[in-house]
């Protein structure tokens, strides 16, 4: 199952639910009128009015200048009232909650329309769909999912083709399964979406080369695992003996070998930012595969700066997602590069340190030697994350 597009989905169909309520039916402009004249809250979500005069139209409970009634003009929605020509009052604002639930629920069509149809549906036949311009659907879609609609339907499909890909006997049912309408379209994507051959992914990497090394840090041992594409793994642990085993468990069939001297110079980089984490982060490639959902997390993590601590109800409001605290928290429990995506910056919100993969004395270790060192600051480019 994709448990990030049931997250979107599901939050967007929560937000909605939230914010229908019962309403008063007005059978005549008349009773609108007074709600008006009495400035009446409780319709403010029930109907908008224009004034001719002004060519404005606004919330029945608006502090403006009570306008003429011959001049008022009655509406159901503000889609309506713009759609007559009338722009919105700056002072009331009746646009603002209405527009956004619209756009909660054309965004959630959208994203059944991808989920149901064989072949994802273009950014011009979802904007058509929706009744907006290419340019303004997919900056609405992608402010509420967190991904363009293109971003969302190729993580729909990778979803599907895992789950396939688990069952199925061979690559090729799991690809028509999942959607895919040919071979070379798949075998395109494959590597992009997977991080490695679809093969390769099946059979527990095979074939994939990895390498690796084991050296010595105060945190105990640190490993630092890469594929061609870049850093597939940064572990800490306490015997070379358990690094390795966690190593071939995520990677049963990969080709591990150990360090060359290039190789050798990437792990070095990597207890650089590890000593002195105020200097900068990790200028390397990431080869991590993750949900969506998994992905804007991570990202938002390498936001914060060395010192700084925030909560997983922090994250979850910078990703626009303040309801998915919980899934912040499994999406750090879930993140295979320590320090290079630092999950060991997220606490709870009372200050307490909550979980960490590698341990609480390895989290709070790295805090206190990130606070000690913050106030030296320092320019930091992000890893360039691949999926």
């Amino acid at each position: 199952m994709d448990t990030t597009v049931n997250l979107s989905t599901g939050l967007i169909e929560e937000c909605l639910a939230m914010g229908t309520t019962d309403k008063r039916v007005f059978l005549a402009d008349d009773e609108r009128w007074q709600a008006v004249v009495k400035r009446d809250p409780r319709t403010c979500d029930e109907f908008v009015y224009g004034v001719l005069t002004t060519g404005v139209y606004c919330r029945p409970a608006c502090a403006s200048r009570l306008p003429n009634r011959k001049n008022v003009r009655f509406f159901e929605t503000s889609m309506e009232a713009e759609q007559a020509g009338f722009r919105p009052c700056k002072r009331c604002r009746p646009e603002t909650p209405e527009r956004k639930e619209a756009h909660a629920l054309t965004v959630l069509k959208a994203c059944k329309r991808i989920d149901e149809a064989e072949t994802p549906p273009s950014l011009k036949e979802l904007a058509e769909g929706a009744r907006l311009s290419s340019f303004h659907f997919q900056r609405v879609f992608k402010k509420i999912i967190g991904v363009t609609p293109k971003q969302y339907a190729m993580e729909r499909r990778a979803g599907r083709f895992r789950d396939h890909l688990r069952k199925s006997s061979t690559i090729t049912g799991a690809m028509y399964d999942a959607g895919f309408a040919s071979s070379s379209r798949f075998y395109e994507r494959a590597t992009v979406t997977l991080g490695m051959k679809p093969s390769a992914y099946k059979n527990g990497a095979q074939d994939v080369l990895i390498r690796f090394a084991i050296a010595p840090c105060f945190l105990g041992l640190i490993l630092v695992a890469a594929t061609a594409q870049g850093i597939c793994a940064i572990d800490f642990g306490d015997t070379i003996e358990a690094l390795k085993e966690n190593l071939r468990r995520r990677f049963p069939k990969a080709e591990v070998q150990g360090s060359d001297p290039g190789f050798t110079a990437m792990v070095a980089k990597v207890l650089a930012v590890l000593e002195e984490p105020h200097r900068g982060r990790l200028d390397l490639p990431l080869d991590v595969q993750g949900t969506a959902f998994q992905r804007r997390v991570w990202l938002a993590l390498q936001e914060i700066p060395p010192g700084d601590t925030v909560s997983y109800t922090d994250v979850a409001s910078r990703i626009g997602k303040p309801t998915a605290a919980r899934a912040v928290a499994r999406a750090c429990a879930s993140n295979p590069v320590a320090v290079a995506i630092p999950c060991h910056r997220v606490v709870r919100g009372n200050g307490q340190l909550g979980g960490y993969r590698w341990g609480l004395d390895r989290k709070r270790v790295l805090l206190e030697r990130e606070s000690k060192g913050s106030e030296q600051g320092g320019d930091q480019k992000a890893p360039v994350m691949r999926s």
